[in-house]
């Protein structure tokens, strides 16, 4: 019997974009309203590429929650061709960057300043596996004869497995795995390679985004997968496997950037993802699962401890906003329209976290 409160401790976003400026100030609030804590990405423009841009952004984080709230962000640096050992050095003594994030040039929003060849990030990588780092990849090539549904699969046997067979010890994350193939490959790598997954991709399959129309709204990337690969995805979540866990890639764009002729690419799903989460492990009866994937692997992958505190699922229909302020324009959010089952408790619950 599907039970009509859960209990858990406060989540933790382990990959999450918040822009800058009005934008910022927009989206985060809806964060900080249900996670504890969150890897914030550097992909601004011009991208966070050391300590002290890292600082400022944290700054500007921190500026723009609302009053009372508690939420830490969580920094990274931009993995560049030129990122030094030296500010991995530094990014491991601040206390403040937990992870360097790897995009290809190329492979998706603000990523032109990217890595564009693995091999100039040996010395960073080298590094980061010396320090404790970790790696949060964006695991897709960039090749143009690849296929966009395949950029992943190819990436996971071309390029994570080359930076795993050279630096065995260092931790990384598969972020957005949208595949079977990355799935399994985490899924059978030593304990120092984790990934997360977002709610689009546990939800939906690349079909949604043809059904009845195109919906700019669930283009992402990495693009939505075939039903096999969402089903595996949900395996993976489900399973209690402590590799896997929540990353939900909120990525905001203004509606008119996203319903144009070359619309951006990314899901705004933080006032809805811990909802969205619920209804997949709900369709997959493993609530009993929700907590391990939302509020304690991830904190234990990054050597944190799981928070304190809890929040509450009610089992209550709601409906997502057609659309939300965002600076002086407006976001559409990942189910928008949409009635949901489950909804978020206005105060938390601060006892024992059980389904």
């Amino acid at each position: 019997m599907t039970p009509r409160r859960i209990r858990l401790r406060r989540p933790d976003d382990w990959h999450l974009h918040l822009r800058d400026g009005a934008a910022l100030r927009s989206v985060v609030p809806a964060t900080a309203q249900v996670f504890g804590r969150a890897i914030v990405m550097p992909n601004l423009s011009p991208p966070i590429t050391t300590i002290v841009a890292a600082r400022g952004y944290r700054d500007r984080i921190y500026a723009a929650l609302p009053v009372g709230a508690a939420f830490t962000p969580l920094m990274t640096l931009y993995l560049t061709d030129e990122t030094s050992a030296e500010e991995i050095i530094r990014a491991k003594a601040s206390g403040i960057v937990l992870a360097v994030k790897y995009y290809p040039a190329g492979a998706t929003t603000n990523s032109q300043s990217g890595v564009t060849a693995l091999a100039r990030a040996y010395p960073a990588l080298a590094a980061m596996e010396r320090h404790g780092v970790v790696l949060c990849i964006h695991g897709e090539v960039t090749d143009p004869g690849v296929d966009v549904f395949d950029r992943e699969r190819v990436f996971v046997a071309r390029e994570l497995a080359a930076i795993l067979r050279d630096f065995p010890g260092l931790r990384i994350v598969l972020e957005h795995v949208t595949t079977k193939e990355g799935v399994e490959f985490v899924a059978g790598a030593p304990a120092n390679v984790a990934a997360t997954i977002t709610p689009q991709h546990l939800l939906y399959s690349r079909n949604a985004l043809f059904a009845g129309g195109l919906h700019p709204h669930l283009y992402c990337l990495p693009v939505l997968k075939r039903e096999t690969h969402r089903r595996a995805l949900v395996a993976a979540a489900t399973s209690g496997n402590p590799k896997f866990f929540v990353g939900t890639d909120s990525a905001p764009h203004a509606k008119d950037a996203k319903e144009n002729a070359c619309g951006c690419a990314g899901c705004y799903s933080a006032p809805v993802a811990l909802p969205l989460y619920a209804e997949a492990f709900e369709d997959a009866h493993a609530l009993d699962k929700l907590e391990g994937f939302a509020s304690v692997h991830g904190a234990a992958f990054y050597g944190l401890p799981a928070n304190s505190d809890c929040i509450t699922l009610v089992r209550e229909s709601w409906r997502v906003p057609e659309s939300l302020p965002f600076g002086d324009a407006t976001i559409v959010p990942l189910g928008a329209g949409r009635d949901l089952r489950w909804r978020v408790a206005d105060k938390s619950d601060n006892s024992a976290s059980t389904v």
